[in-house]
């Protein structure tokens, strides 16, 4: 649904060139949720402003549905654009209008007659939870509603992608999880491709089915949401995903230890299973738990144990080898004194 090859946005400022995006290449397909998160200033939002010309890149391509924006002008680009909603944090409402002219006002710059009109508006009110705020204006309405509004704007001339610009940002945790619920239906129902841009990494946990981290200008690590949970390989990724998922165990905790200590992750299906029981049932090692934890990312379970195993050494190493072969990935932190 969206290639973007080679793409670099460069900026002319009075101390010289900056480079927002560097030569990012992403393929993100038809009904995907995808997640680009980074710290403010990492080209996020240069990013996806360039998705749909709002910026136009400095070089490269980005191809909607086929189509090359960056080779459109004029009245051919303000047809593609037509076809990518957009939210923003800050909602960006019309306040002197009522919710359904609000809405509605996307479809009259798109030409809409009045009769579809109409009959759009009280489709999207109904698919936002605020049919009976049609006639209310923006100030009467919280954050959440708000966004409400914006995605259902953005949704009017029924695009075939949705870029959301930390459209979270600005609500609380419930109104939070109650918007992304939301996006998650409206993909399910229409198959639209959703492309968020977020810092939160709980956003992406919540939602997204692939994702990449950016850093300074570039894509640093990139893949499906639950593999990068689970395997996170650059030190920026497991900062993200340390603030909202702590495998860690203080490191007071882990010394004065004399057997092994192991880190045993379970990914899928394996994590609900007594694989560790059924090891020290089966091996003459004593194990003493120190710290465990599972998480769903994408309703599937993950699981982290961290344990001191104590055996001979042989009992430890089939002990180890018996997890792995039940689909197990065991890091040995420590070999004991």
């Amino acid at each position: 649904m969206i290639q973007i090859e080679k793409l670099t946005k460069t900026y002319t400022t009075k101390h010289g060139t900056v480079t927002g995006v560097d030569n990012i290449s992403l393929d993100i397909g038809k009904g995907e949720i995808f997640g680009i998160v980074g710290y403010s200033g990492a080209g996020k939002s240069s990013l996806i402003r360039c998705i749909n010309l709002l910026e136009r890149p400095s070089s490269g391509s980005v191809k909607v549905d086929g189509k090359d924006l960056t080779k459109l002008n004029g009245e051919q680009l303000r047809k593609a654009r037509l076809k990518i909603g957009m939210i923003f944090q800050h909602f960006h409402l019309i306040s002197q209008k009522t919710v359904y002219d609000n809405i509605a006002f996307a479809l009259r710059a798109a030409g809409t007659s009045n009769k579809d009109i109409k009959t759009r508006v009280e489709e999207l009110l109904e698919m936002v939870g605020l049919a009976d705020k049609r006639n209310v204006y923006p100030a009467q309405l919280s954050g959440g509603q708000k966004q409400r509004v914006g995605i259902a704007r953005a949704l009017a001339n029924n695009p075939a992608v949705l870029l959301c610009d930390e459209a979270t940002s600005a609500l609380d945790p419930n109104t939070t999880l109650s918007i992304l619920r939301l996006l998650k239906d409206i993909n399910h129902q229409l198959n639209i491709t959703i492309v968020l841009i977020t810092h939160e990494m709980n956003v992406v946990k919540e939602i997204c089915d692939r994702m990449a981290i950016m850093q300074s200008g570039l894509v640093i690590e990139e893949g499906y949401v639950y593999n990068i949970f689970a395997a996170p390989q650059k030190k920026l990724t497991k900062e993200f995903i340390s603030s909202v998922v702590s495998f860690n165990v203080p490191t007071q905790i882990l010394s004065g230890f004399t057997g092994t200590l192991v880190k045993v992750l379970f990914k899928g299906g394996v994590a609900g299973e007594g694989v560790i029981s059924d090891m020290l049932q089966n091996f003459e090692v004593k194990g003493n738990f120190l710290h465990g934890a599972i998480e769903y990312i994408q309703e599937q379970p993950l699981g982290i144990f961290i344990m001191e195993l104590k055996g001979n050494k042989s009992a430890v190493t089939d002990a180890i080898n018996y997890m792995e072969s039940r689909l197990a990935i065991v890091e040995v932190m420590s070999n004991g004194n």
